[in-house]
C-alpha cells in the first residue's frame, strides 16, 4: 500500500472514533476501579516490559533454559492464559493496549497502517528517507495520565527499537520517549521536543551499534544443545540461515542489521537504565513509569520463524538481557519501590510450508491468500459507473466503503458489499468474511474470531468488512507472521511482578487491557475515562 492510500485509509479508520468514544461499553470506570488498601504505599516506579511477539506458550517452552531475568519474573504474579484480545494483532494496536485498559476499537489504534506516522513531526537525528512520528492518531489516555492527574510530579521514560512500540504506551503525553534510527542512534520527533537531551547525545556518541561492524551473532552453547534443526531453508527465503551470522562490514549496513540479532535488547536495556539514571525516576514520592519494549524477538521471528534455533537462542540472550538489566535496575533503586509487569504485543504463527509439512495446517490452512481479482472487480464496476476508486478501500483484513460516492453513482452500496463478499468467501484460504454489525451480535463466549473483531473497529467506523483467512495461511509471503485473530497471535503472557503482585500461575482468562487498571490500582491511581479492562485482583496483594 502506498503511503498516500495509507494515510487515507487510516484516515477512515479514525474516522468515527471521536464521535464514538463516548458511547463505549465499558467494565471498569474511574469511579469503580479497586484499589490497593491504603496501608501499602505505591510504588515509586513502575517498570513496564513488552517483548515484542512473545507468544504466550514460548516462556514454558524455554522454561528449562530460562535462568535469570525471565525466570525471576515468572516467579510472580503469571496469567498463561492471557491475550491481546483483538483481531489485527500487530505491534501498533497491542502496544497502544498496554496501559491504556482500552482496546483499539477506542484507542485509534486499529492498525500499524492507522499507527504512528506523521509527517508533520520528523526526526531529529534520523536518516533522510526515515519518517516522521507521533501519537497524534492515539485517543484517550494511559496509565501515564492517569498518575500525573493523581501526582503532577510523574514523569515517564519510553524507549525502544520501534517508533510505534516506544510511543503508543504513552499516549499523547509529552514524556521521554525514544527509538533507534538505523543510522545507529536513539532518537525521538518533533512531536516531543526540538533537540535531544545532552544524555542521549552522549549515549549516541559512544557508536555503541558501530562497534558491531564485522562481528557474528554466534550460539552461546553447544550446537547439540538445541532441539531445532539449523538448516532449514523456508528460514530467512532460504538465505543465510545457519549459525553464525555475520555483521556486514560497513557501519551503516550494521546498524540496520542489529535489529535481527539480540544485540538490540541489550543496547536497548542499557539506554534505558542511562535514562532512569539521568531523569532520576523512582526517587520521588509520585509513580513514575519506565516503559521499555525488547523488539528482536520480533525481527527474529520474521525472519526465521519462531521455531527456530535462532529464536530459541535470542530468547536465552533476552533472559540474560532482563536479568541483568533488573540486578541494575534493582542496584540504583530499591526493588520494594518497584512493581514491574511484563507482556507481549501479539504473539506469531509458525511459517505456513512448515506448518503444513508438520500436518498443523491442512487442507485450505497455511495458503498465500489474494483477494487482488475480487478487488478489481468492484473497482471496475465502480469506473463504469464513474465512481471514484477510493470509495472502495481495503487494508488486508479491513474492506471500507464510501456510501455517498456510491448512492451518487446510481450504485447501491449493500449490494456492491455483497458481490465483492460473496466472491471473497470462494477464494482459497478465506475461512470467513462478516459485516461488522453481524459480528457485534455473535456471541462472544462461543465466538472468539467475533469477539476480537469486534475489540478492534468501533461502531459507525466506514470500515464495514472483515476477512478472517483460514489459520496459519497469509495475506502475503513472510517467512513468519502474524496479525490474526487465531490464539496463537493473539496469546501473550501477562505477568505482575514485586511487593504488590501475589505469586503465582493463574490460569484464569486474562486479557493485555487489564494491566493498565490491575498498575492503577497498586498504584492508588483512579483511570480517567470508561476502560474495556479490569483489575486482576488475583494479582494484587
Amino acid at each position: 500500500m502506498s503511503q498516500r492510500r495509507a494515510r487515507l485509509f487510516a484516515a477512515v479508520l479514525l474516522g468515527a472514533f471521536a464521535t464514538t468514544l463516548g458511547c463505549m461499553k465499558a467494565t471498569a470506570t474511574a469511579e469503580g476501579a479497586p484499589l490497593v488498601s491504603g496501608a501499602v504505599a505505591p510504588p515509586k516506579l513502575i517498570v513496564f516490559i513488552t517483548v515484542d511477539q512473545l507468544r504466550g506458550d514460548m516462556l514454558d517452552r524455554y522454561r528449562s533454559d530460562l535462568r535469570y531475568g525471565y525466570a525471576r519474573l515468572m516467579r510472580g504474579a503469571w496469567f498463561t492464559n492471557a491475550f491481546q484480545d483483538h483481531a489485527i494483532t500487530e505491534t501498533a494496536p497491542g502496544h497502544a493496549s498496554t496501559m491504556s485498559g482500552r482496546f483499539p476499537r477506542s484507542t485509534g489504534i486499529a492498525s500499524n497502517t492507522a499507527g504512528v506516522f506523521d509527517p508533520d513531526h520528523p526526526l531529529l537525528n534520523g536518516l533522510p528517507n526515515e519518517p516522521g512520528a507521533s501519537p497524534e492518531r492515539f485517543t484517550g489516555t494511559t496509565l501515564f495520565d492517569w498518575l500525573f492527574a493523581k501526582d503532577r510530579r510523574a514523569r515517564a521514560l519510553s524507549v525502544s527499537k520501534k517508533d510505534r512500540a516506544a510511543i503508543l504506551p504513552i499516549g499523547k503525553a509529552k514524556q521521554n520517549v525514544y527509538w533507534f534510527s538505523a543510522n545507529g542512534s536513539f532518537t525521538t520527533s518533533t512531536y516531543y521536543r526540538d533537540t535531544l537531551p545532552a544524555w542521549v547525545q552522549r549515549f549516541n556518541d559512544r557508536r555503541i551499534a558501530q562497534t558491531y561492524v564485522g562481528a557474528q551473532w554466534r550460539l552461546s552453547r553447544d550446537a547439540a544443545t538445541y532441539p531445532e534443526p539449523d538448516s532449514v531453508v523456508f528460514e530467512n527465503h532460504g538465505r543465510d540461515f545457519l549459525f553464525p551470522h555475520a555483521f556486514p562490514s560497513d557501519t551503516l549496513r550494521a546498524s540496520a542489521y542489529l535489529p535481527l540479532t539480540p544485540t538490540m535488547d541489550s543496547i536497548t536495556a542499557l539506554f534505558a537504565l542511562e535514562g532512569l539514571r539521568q531523569m532520576e525516576l523512582g526517587t520521588g514520592p509520585q509513580t513514575d513509569i519506565l516503559a521499555v519494549s525488547f523488539s528482536a524477538t520480533d525481527y527474529i521471528g520474521h525472519t526465521y520463524g519462531p521455531d527456530s534455533r535462532e529464536a530459541h537462542e535470542n530468547e536465552l540472550r533476552l533472559d540474560e538481557t532482563i536479568g541483568w538489566f533488573l540486578d541494575s535496575l534493582y542496584r540504583l533503586r530499591d526493588s520494594s519501590t518497584i512493581a514491574i509487569a511484563l507482556t507481549g504485543d501479539h504473539g506469531i504463527s509458525p511459517i505456513r510450508e512448515l506448518a503444513r509439512q508438520r500436518g498443523q495446517a491442512t487442507g485450505d490452512q497455511g495458503l498465500l491468500v489474494s483477494v487482488s481479482e475480487q478487488v478489481a472487480a468492484v473497482r471496475e464496476k465502480l469506473r463504469a459507473a464513474s465512481v471514484d476508486t477510493m470509495a472502495f478501500m481495503i487494508d488486508g483484513p479491513l474492506v471500507a466503503i464510501n456510501r455517498d460516492a456510491m448512492s451518487r453513482g446510481g450504485l447501491k452500496p449493500d449490494a456492491v458489499l455483497d458481490d465483492f463478499m460473496r466472491a471473497a468467501r470462494q477464494v482459497r484460504g478465506v475461512a470467513r468474511v462478516d459485516r461488522f454489525r453481524d459480528l457485534r451480535r455473535a456471541d462472544f463466549a462461543t465466538d472468539a474470531i467475533a469477539r476480537r473483531w469486534s475489540h478492534q473497529i468501533p461502531e459507525g467506523s466506514p470500515v464495514e468488512v472483515a476477512i478472517t483467512l483460514t489459520r496459519y495461511s497469509y495475506w502475503y509471503d513472510a517467512t513468519a507472521t502474524h496479525g490474526s485473530p487465531y490464539d496463537q497471535d493473539a496469546s501473550v503472557p501477562v505477568i505482575f511482578y514485586g511487593p504488590w503482585a501475589k505469586p503465582g500461575r493463574y490460569a484464569t482468562f486474562a486479557r493485555v487491557v487489564d494491566m493498565g487498571p490491575t498498575l492503577a490500582a497498586m498504584a492508588s491511581a483512579h483511570p480517567l475515562e470508561k476502560l474495556d479492562g479490569v483489575v486482576l485482583m488475583q494479582a494484587v496483594k
